[in-house]
């Protein structure tokens, strides 16, 4: 029996996990700041749909997955439940500087049975993953992260990011200094944001 999540597909396993992951959620951020206290009662469609969502943009197939500052997991380990089942040898790597973020972020993969490893570093002070998959979500903006992005991903790799109203201004002044491949998706939560997949990037300056 399949349930329907952001139009994706998933088992009533997968949906249990999720629905597990989200309830950890909520009782970690009575300690730590997660996610935003206004946010606690909204948790499944803001943070767990939200980031669902990113996964119907993924390649069929991938071996590794970074997912940059990582922060209450989303949405790194919501794509790891998901991977747990359509990908289950693929590897999830958390990266995430704060150390008690990271200690919540351990706790969730230990508890939900993932294949993932949460790096508690700096994404800059990571050794390069070349990875096939690279996802962040709130994060920095675009030109921000496009340093970050082309060094942990692979040559033939594809960045999912979650952006908000200023995507279109945000892809534009990236666009001065980096070339990409991009599609521009509508956000499946919100209207006004968007979901960026973006390939073969690379510096203008190289």
């Amino acid at each position: 029996m399949l349930e329907s999540v952001a139009g994706i597909n998933v088992s009533r396993e997968t949906l249990q996990d999720l629905e597990s992951f989200a309830s950890l959620v909520a009782k970690w951020t009575l300690k730590i700041n997660l996610i935003s206290k206004s946010d606690a009662g909204q948790i499944w469609e803001r943070h767990v749909v939200d980031s669902v969502q990113i996964y119907k943009f993924a390649p069929a197939t991938y071996s590794k997955w970074v997912d940059m500052g990582s922060g209450g997991g989303f949405p790194g380990i919501v794509m790891a439940i998901l991977g747990k089942a359509q990908q289950p040898a693929a590897q999830f790597i958390l990266i995430e500087s704060d150390i008690r973020k990271a200690t919540f972020l351990r706790t969730a993969v230990r508890e939900l049975n993932l294949n993932a490893k949460v790096l508690a570093e700096r994404i800059e002070a990571v050794p390069q993953q070349h990875a096939d998959i690279v996802s962040a979500r709130a994060l920095a903006s675009l030109s921000g992260l496009l340093p970050h992005i082309s060094r942990h991903i692979g040559a033939t790799g594809v960045a999912l990011l979650h952006k908000g109203q200023r995507a279109g201004q945000e892809i534009a002044e990236a666009q001065r200094d980096w070339t990409f491949d991009l599609e521009d998706h509508t956000s499946f939560t919100d209207p006004d944001a968007r979901i960026l997949t973006l390939q073969r990037i690379a510096s203008r300056g190289q």
